[in-house]
């Protein structure tokens, strides 16, 4: 009766005993893990520039061994900074500025990266692509007639004093009486302001200048939706919206949701280059943070399109042409070398607005 009463339990202790060993040699044998896809992939040219470098592995990896240490991308000896992330099994870098035209670059995944299990890749695996060019031939938005006014608007122009505005201010289909903040001196076709060197026309005055308003507005929707259509980006979604810190080099932009731009940003090329920024959402930008132009570029060649609103922080500075559908809102102290084209209303608060040249 003894032995009847130990066997069960000596029969458990034995399948416990095996169910371990079992165990131990599967995690000994089970296969380290390995890179299955890469894109770009090894010696791929013509790259777009904003293109998100990502890494497939074979199995579930361990997303805190995926840093800046382990997944590098270089051009040269020189590092570039970007955004690290890991879903599933695929590990993204992300540049934080657009990369260099006609360039290659380095990737390389060391044995730093390890599995879920904590085993480490075989071996550092390193690959390179090139970058495409610049694009060619992007030519300006053509404002037309609404190209007269530093600040044109459909619905309202609203000030509180005291601004300094240069370039002359439209607003149609509105009346004079939505302008406001300005102190006003009514001339026969137009009005004058201390604030203003220029002249302010709106939509009730005498003829010729309610016909040449109308024509503005509408070339202003016409450029509007030129920079809109504009197709093949060569940068989509850069920074994932957020743009503070780039340096953007010409060419087209689009992004399908709100930009932000928390830190100073550069836009660099030649007095004949050309930016587009076709944005879907918002574009905001914080208090006291600057765009500046290098190498020559001109503000009058870069179009900010905007399907919502526009807005600028306390005693920031903004460059180029806004062109808005929602409204443009220029926060205290800011200030701004382009031309605020609104579909709606453009507000000010003490605010440097300078016409490109």
């Amino acid at each position: 009766m003894r032995i009847k009463n130990l066997f069960p339990t000596f029969a458990i202790a034995l399948v416990v005993l095996f169910t371990a060993c079992s165990s131990d040699d599967e995690t000994q044998t089970s296969p380290a893990p390995t890179v299955v896809l890469t894109s770009p992939s090894t010696s791929e040219s013509n790259v777009a520039r904003n293109k998100a470098i990502t890494v497939n592995f074979s199995k579930s990896m361990e997303a805190s061994t995926i840093n800046a240490t382990t997944f590098t991308v270089k051009q040269g000896s020189v590092s570039i900074l970007g955004a690290i992330s890991y879903s599933g099994t695929t590990a993204t870098f992300i540049p934080l500025n657009a990369l260099a035209a006609q360039t290659q670059y380095t990737v390389k995944l060391t044995t730093g990266v390890k599995d879920s299990a904590g085993q480490a890749l075989a071996a550092d695996m390193q690959w390179n692509f090139t970058t495409s060019a610049n694009a060619a031939g992007l030519s300006a938005v053509g404002l037309g007639a609404a190209g007269n006014y530093v600040i044109l608007a459909k619905t309202a122009i609203n000030n509180v004093p005291t601004s300094t505005i240069t370039g002359n201010l439209g607003l149609s289909p509105a009346a004079t009486s939505y302008i406001t903040g300005f102190s006003l001196t009514d001339f026969t076709g137009y009005a004058t302001s201390a604030q203003i060197t220029g002249k302010v026309y709106a939509a009730d005055m005498v003829s010729p200048t309610s016909t040449n308003l109308t024509t503005a507005v509408e070339n202003m929707i016409t450029a509007y939706n030129n920079a809109a259509g504009r197709p093949t980006p060569d940068y989509l979604e850069l920074g994932a919206g957020n743009i503070g810190g780039t340096t953007l080099d010409a060419g087209l932009y689009k992004w399908t949701s709100t930009v932000t731009i928390p830190s100073n940003i550069t836009l660099s090329g030649t007095a004949d280059d050309v930016w587009i920024f076709q944005i879907a959402g918002d574009l905001n930008m914080s208090a006291a943070v600057n765009v500046t132009l290098q190498g020559g570029a001109k503000a009058s060649n870069i179009f900010w399109q905007v399907a919502g609103e526009a807005t600028f922080g306390t005693t920031s500075h903004f460059e180029g042409v806004i062109m808005s559908m929602t409204g443009i809102t220029f926060q205290s102290g800011a200030t701004f070398n382009g031309r605020a084209l609104a579909q709606t209303a453009v507000i000010l608060d003490g605010n440097t607005v300078v016409q490109p040249q």
